[in-house]
């Protein structure tokens, strides 16, 4: 059955418990019949009993009772058997085997009889006439006006018969009504499953192809086949950007690379052949700049691999203070406006967030840059803002797109590779906050990085 298809698992299944539930409401079918026939076989034995019992009772010879046609056995407290209904040529489960009555003279009396309350019943057999079958014995004792205890047996058929052929036609039923499930099954769950074969064919002509633009087909259905080809189809664009972006930032990365390589390869094959001009300077500083690089790109593999922050409590009061006093030779000079306020994260990635954003912002001023830490109910908020010239607002999202310059009039040594901004979002999404962009309230542009407050009683850790 592992082996099997959906559409044979879910035919046997469905076969299996109509079968199960068919056999068990058989059994209690034929209990409640069974039941119902031995009531009524009981019903119509009492009432023959007593009406037989009734006669005796009365002072009428066991010769003249007329006995019906139902079986009647009378006997004596001996055993005798004192009368016999009309064709009965053997008993069982009455009150004697013996079908031959005994003939015994009693004196008559005037007094009438009496008939006891109590029945007892019991289950035997009697052919009549050379019919044998299964019969419901009723027992009756009665006193005869002459003072003599007999017992009344009369007996009913249990239409046993009629239990076998209701039991026979169950079984012969049970296997076609189960060739008709199975068969149903068979056909509706091939129908439903039909979207999902086409499903399947598509994505095995995907994976075949390695054309991610091609998409599964959605059927008219709204039910959960529909959902899930509309589920796969958002799975593949999802992959096709993944795809996509991974193959443009290879390429932004190569392309990167290549200058500072190129322009390294030069210098030292200047040095090489002609010493005195080798500019160790513009060597070093290239170097320096594939160092950032290099770390850059690893940095952004890590954290597309799913790299999750620690949860240290970092003060970014703290924070900034260390950054700035790192940078004291810097063109633009740095304005703080510092509140006490901690956030959990990694220390060293948003170490990086802030160094990223005021680079952006003295490489953009004119004059001034401020960096500002304050709370706002669960946040804690660092805005950095620059004097220059800001951000247009229809660029204010592609600005944190990986290898993305806007001032294209800019040198490469001066502007980067376009990275910054996109490693700084990276890493405040990763740390469950937001990071956007907007002018500042003097002009230029104002970088506004939310991260959520570390709760308040945390252990304090180093970071």
């Amino acid at each position: 059955m592992r082996r099997a298809s959906v559409r044979a698992r879910a035919a046997v299944g469905a076969t299996l418990v109509v079968a199960v539930a068919l056999v068990a409401a058989g059994f209690a079918v034929l209990s409640v019949l069974r039941t119902n026939l031995s009531e009524q076989a009981r019903l119509r034995a009492e009432v023959h009993a007593r009406a037989v019992a009734s006669k005796v009772a009365a002072g009428v010879r066991f010769g003249g009772l007329g006995l019906g046609e139902d079986p009647v056995q009378i006997v004596d407290r001996r055993g005798r058997v004192r009368a016999v209904s009309d064709g009965l040529e053997a008993v069982t489960g009455a009150g004697s085997r013996s079908v031959v009555p005994v003939r015994v003279e009693v004196e008559d009396e005037d007094d009438g009889g009496s008939v006891a309350a109590e029945v007892r019943f019991t289950e035997g057999t009697a052919r009549v006439d050379g019919d044998e079958a299964d019969y419901q014995w009723a027992a009756v004792r009665v006193v005869t006006p002459a003072e003599e205890s007999v017992t009344v047996y009369a007996g009913a058929p249990l239409a046993t018969d009629t239990v076998g052929s209701v039991r026979d036609a169950m079984l012969l039923g049970l296997p076609l009504l189960s060739a008709v499930v199975a068969a149903v099954t068979w056909l509706v769950t091939r129908r439903a499953l039909r979207p999902v074969e086409g499903i399947r064919r598509e994505m095995a002509a995907i994976t075949a192809s390695t054309d991610l633009t091609r998409r599964v087909p959605v059927p008219a259905s709204r039910d959960e086949v529909a959902r899930l080809a509309r589920t796969t189809n958002e799975t593949l664009a999802a992959l096709e950007a993944a795809v996509e972006r991974q193959r443009a930032f290879v390429a932004d990365a190569s392309h990167e690379l290549r200058s500072p390589i190129a322009s390294l390869r030069t210098q030292l094959e200047v040095g090489a052949a002609h010493p005195e001009l080798l500019d160790v300077d513009g060597a070093v500083a290239d170097v320096v700049r594939l160092q950032r690089l290099a770390g850059d790109l690893l940095l952004l593999a890590r954290l597309d691999a799913g790299e999750r922050p620690s949860g240290a409590r970092v003060a970014l009061a703290e924070l900034v203070r260390e950054e700035l006093a790192q940078r004291v030779g810097d063109r633009v000079a740095v304005r703080c406006e510092l509140g006490p306020v901690e956030v959990a994260g990694s220390r060293g990635q948003l170490a990086r967030v802030l160094g990223n954003l005021v680079d952006n912002a003295q490489r953009h001023a004119r004059e001034e840059v401020r960096v500002t830490v304050r709370e706002e109910g669960d946040w804690g908020v660092v805005e950095v803002a620059d004097d220059g010239s800001g951000v247009p607002e229809g660029e204010r999202e592609r600005v944190f797109e990986r290898f993305v310059r806007l001032d294209d009039a800019r040198s490469r040594d001066d502007g980067g590779a376009g990275l910054g901004l996109a490693i700084a979002r990276d890493v405040v999404l990763r740390h469950g906050g937001r990071l956007g962009v907007r002018d500042a309230p003097g002009g230029g542009a104002l970088f506004e990085v939310r991260l959520p407050r570390a709760a308040r009683s945390a252990p304090v850790r180093a970071g």
